[in-house]
């Protein structure tokens, strides 16, 4: 479960170490299959989760993603072609090797992907 308190989300910040070095990945407690944290540029900058339709960008998300039946790595690939921007999800590790070193929890203010990016039809 994602804690909101003043616009801030409750998050892990996890630090593996994998083949390829360490890495710091902020992550979600307790994470659904709808619930994404969106990094910009290799900084964590954006939420989604496709079920709180309430936020518009979450409603196109969840037409775009499960409607469309596409992974959220293809959807975000369109949509850095259209816009001309940098969004991914981390891997933690190419080859499945990875040992958690630490986790602590951080406070973040991650807004939803901006709507001007987004259309139903990708």
């Amino acid at each position: 479960m994602v804690i909101f308190e003043n616009n801030n989300m409750t998050l892990l910040a996890t630090t593996y170490r994998t083949l390829s070095g360490t890495k710091k990945i902020i992550e979600i407690p307790n994470k659904k299959n709808t619930q994404w944290v969106i990094y910009q540029d290799k900084e964590p900058k954006y939420y989604t989760d496709f079920y709180d339709l309430e936020i518009e960008s979450n409603a196109i998300m969840n037409s775009l993603v499960l409607c469309n039946k596409r992974s959220i790595h293809e959807v975000l690939e369109l949509i850095n072609k259209r816009n001309n921007i940098n969004l991914s999800i981390p891997k933690i590790s190419r080859l499945g090797y990875k040992k958690v070193i630490k986790s602590e929890k951080i406070e973040l203010a991650l807004d939803p992907i901006p709507e001007k990016w987004l259309s139903y039809s990708l």
